[in-house]
């Protein structure tokens, strides 16, 4: 039964000699990463990266660690914490906190597999004599280009998209060709302290956490209007900032019936304060913003070459959407102009776009 766990084949590189650091969260995902490389005959070392987290929130860092630290020492492999909080701060947080006082949709685990694990964390490592960094994430690096992982229900390429060529090259998904029972029937069979531990959910780094109430900690509230598709004042927010297109909950209604079907948020106007919320289903010109087929995105990542104008794709613009069906209009070094068949809901700027070709994740873009 745990034979095909073992069977390596996916991420051998020459494992003779070959030095990786893991980054090793404390969970289950990372603990079998590390197992499965020390296993093909890697020399691994044990990575906890210490990021940045919000005073006054509960501080679990040091448990994650301890359970990252209990692994390492079942697999009698060293262990090294490195601290990365200042760089978390300005990259990750920073530039989230930034896009939301712009209006728009930041995807901060984006930014933070771009700069800080795949960036500080890539970097540190091979300073320190690494010939590859290794993660827990669901993909696949199959002939240099990110593909699809094996359990598509777990598949976490949407996140993974600005990896460019150089960084793929460095870079072993040891439990990309395994489901995600599979992950767990080898942490328990090998006794891995994590084997039942929970997966952990929320903001990248940050814990369980509303985004509004993370960011009212950097942000003043700014009371404002709730309107309908009309134009009719009907109700109150906290602040046009704090909200997404397609939000359904958050904001407060006043002016309503018992019977009136939930609202929804079609468009936000920081300048002004203002939001504006519609029933499903209604039309109007404000409903009419909440769907889109064409898209401009800019901060693109091609770094493989393999997306080219005039051809269709599949693409997404949220993590576990079905893959719609796409067509690049125009292509540059700078820009993508794409089309979709269909139109996708509640697109908003700053979200990401990614293209893929069947399994595998050729890139993609930031919503302009």
């Amino acid at each position: 039964m745990l034979q095909p766990l073992l069977n390596m084949k996916p991420i051998l590189k020459n494992t003779s000699g070959k030095n990786v650091f893991v980054g090793m969260s404390g969970g289950v995902d990372s603990s079998v990463s590390a197992a499965l490389l020390k296993h093909a005959g890697y020399n691994v070392t044990g990575v906890f990266i210490k990021v940045w987290q919000p005073e006054g929130m509960p501080c679990t860092w040091k448990d994650e660690r301890r359970d990252a630290m209990r692994v390492a020492a079942l697999l009698d492999i060293p262990f090294m914490t490195l601290d990365l909080e200042k760089e978390y701060k300005k990259e990750v947080v920073d530039y989230m906190i930034d896009e939301y006082k712009k209006g728009h949709t930041p995807n901060p685990d984006v930014m933070c597999n771009k700069e800080i694990k795949f960036g500080s964390f890539l970097k540190k490592a091979l300073s320190l004599g690494a010939d590859f960094i290794a993660t827990g994430h669901y993909a696949q690096i199959k002939e240099g280009i990110l593909a699809k992982s094996k359990d598509l229900e777990k598949d976490q390429t949407y996140f993974l998209w600005t990896l460019t060529k150089d960084q793929l090259a460095r870079t072993l998904f040891p439990i990309g060709h395994l489901t995600k029972k599979e992950v767990r029937t080898f942490a328990k069979k090998y006794s891995l302290p994590t084997f039942d531990k929970k997966d952990s959910q929320g903001l990248c780094f940050i814990g369980k956490i509303e985004m509004k109430d993370f960011l009212k900690m950097f942000v003043e509230e700014r009371p404002g209007k709730v309107v309908d598709s009309n134009g009719r004042e009907i109700g109150h927010h906290d602040g046009a900032l704090f909200y997404t297109i397609g939000q359904r909950h958050g904001f407060t209604v006043t002016l309503k019936n018992a019977d009136d079907a939930p609202y929804y948020v079609v468009e936000k106007n920081v300048d002004t304060n203002v939001l504006t919320v519609a029933h499903e289903g209604e039309e109007s010109t404000a409903v009419e913003k909440l769907s889109s087929t064409h898209f401009d995105l800019v901060d693109i990542n091609n770094s493989t070459a393999l997306i080219k104008a005039n051809k269709k794709y599949q693409g997404r613009i949220r993590y576990r959407q079905p893959l719609q069906t796409c067509t690049i209009l125009k292509l540059s070094d700078e820009a993508i102009e794409i089309l979709f068949e269909e139109g996708q809901e509640a697109p908003a700027r700053g979200q990401s776009i990614v293209i893929y070709d069947d399994e595998l994740c050729l890139g993609g873009g930031v919503i302009a």
